[in-house]
């Protein structure tokens, strides 16, 4: 996965200057979901989504530097119990790395993790396994890639099947573009030359984990899973046929780049079907046979579209930027112990005063109208309510904007006045979805049952 990258930042989706020629030849060779979502607008969150198939919000993964909780159960819990190697690689955000986390990737199933708390750039420094953190000369993407190769190869002589996360730093903030990328791009200007060389220094190292693969002869039977965590931050939007941006519930800020790539199992194709992050943990159960959890789940398994049985999804896809002003004013308890919410490893500018990247969750038993505040969105198969997504609250005054995405992708001409019924219905079935979402934020899914 990459860190900010947005839909258009390919070279197959039409981006006037951007290289990227292993995405491409994923996206030609592989399945390309061209309706792609991450769960949240922003990091965190995201990759919360992935590792448990839930929206964030169920857990308090509210917003960058909002850890997990401990009591998700994660796919990587699930694979190592079913006997897979289970390996993480860069940026883990959901958590300190470090050792006494109860929330660092060993924590959450991972046999072995090189990785940082947060984002990283040239020459990162990382932790092994939670130990003391350590500088690793050179490019970023390619210090992570091969470090997970050695990871696989590794797995494959001790004859266990592997499942191995690969969180690039690249291209997140701040930008620190290397040769040859650099030159790739003389003729635009800083920040988006280093973004853009960033990009595909990081498409590079995705093609020497395929070719990697490939030496170790376990290509053909390797399903290899590409996104974003967001859309592009304002900063790197050179481009776009999208509205909004990286921390909007608008399409620029949630539609990513997804391909699949699996040669003994998967055809080249294209798909409009939408899916959505939260999808690769019900997606990877039903391939190897593993029970889902018996808690509620966001994400449906792409099984079937896969076997290229799906021609639409079954259920709707539900985003919310929740609005966590009562836990910043220091209203509600701790979840975790502050100081194992410290993080350790450097980041390469200042975050909140310091150079690391510190964490926090909190207990949340009690439910208030205004927790339902935030701007939403939900996503049929062609229509999508967007709920307030400029102030932030859902009162009866707040905005309500229905869009046409099968004619107006930009989401330029607002339904809902002409649609009053329609918008009033997905509007009912969000604000039924976001009471569920509550009810697991409140710790009720992890009581034993």
């Amino acid at each position: 996965m990459g860190d900010d990258h947005g839909w258009n930042e390919t070279g197959y989706n039409g981006h006037p200057h951007l290289k990227t020629p292993v995405l491409d030849e994923m996206a030609a060779g592989g399945l390309r979901l061209d309706r792609f979502y991450s769960a949240h607008p922003n990091c965190s969150p995201t990759r919360g989504s992935i590792m448990t198939g839930r929206h964030p919000n169920r857990y308090g993964t509210f917003a960058p530097g909002w850890s997990i909780r401990p009591e998700e159960i994660t796919i990587a819990r699930l694979l190592n119990n079913a006997g897979y190697a289970c390996g993480h690689f860069g940026k883990w955000h959901l958590g300190p790395v470090k050792a006494d986390s109860p929330t660092n990737p060993g924590a959450m199933g991972f046999h072995e993790w090189l990785s940082h708390d947060n984002f990283f750039e040239v020459d990162p420094i990382l932790s092994r396994n939670g130990g003391p953190v350590k500088k690793y000369p050179g490019e970023s993407s390619e210090i992570v890639a091969g470090e997970a190769l050695a990871f696989i190869a590794k797995a494959k002589s001790e004859g266990r099947p592997s499942f191995t996360v690969v969180w690039f730093g690249s291209p997140h903030e701040p930008y620190f573009g290397t040769e040859p990328y650099l030159s790739m791009y003389k003729d635009l200007s800083d920040p988006i030359r280093s973004r853009l060389a960033e990009i595909s220094a990081m498409d590079h190292a995705i093609g020497q984990l395929r070719d990697g693969l490939r030496t170790t002869g376990l290509r053909d039977n390797t399903l290899l899973w590409y996104c974003g965590d967001n859309g592009v931050p304002p900063e790197g939007r050179l481009t776009t046929p999208y509205r909004g941006h990286k921390g909007q519930v608008y399409e620029g800020g949630i539609r990513i780049p997804g391909v699949i790539e699996w040669p003994a199992r998967l055809k080249a194709r294209a798909t409009s079907v939408h899916a959505v992050t939260s999808d690769m943990l019900p997606t990877l159960c039903d391939i190897t046979g593993i029970a889902l959890p018996k808690r509620p789940l966001d994400g449906i398994s792409l099984k079937p579209l896969l076997e290229g049985k799906m021609k639409e999804r079954p259920t709707p896809i539900f985003f919310w930027e929740f609005q966590s002003r009562p836990a910043e004013q220091g209203k509600l308890e701790p979840y975790i112990e502050p100081a194992l919410q410290e993080g350790t490893t450097p980041t390469a500018k200042l975050m909140a005063g310091k150079y690391t990247r510190s964490f926090r969750n909190f207990k949340h038993p009690r439910i208030v109208a205004s927790d339902s505040d935030g701007p939403a969105a939900m996503l049929g198969n062609r229509f999508k309510l967007v709920v307030d997504a400029d102030r932030g609250t859902n009162s009866s005054s707040a905005a309500r904007e229905m869009f046409d995405l099968d004619a107006d992708r930009g989401e330029t001409k607002d339904l809902a006045a002409a649609q009053p019924a329609m918008t009033a219905k997905m509007e009912r079935e969000l604000r039924a979805w976001q009471k569920s979402v509550l009810t697991s934020l409140t710790g009720a899914d992890y009581l034993a049952r």
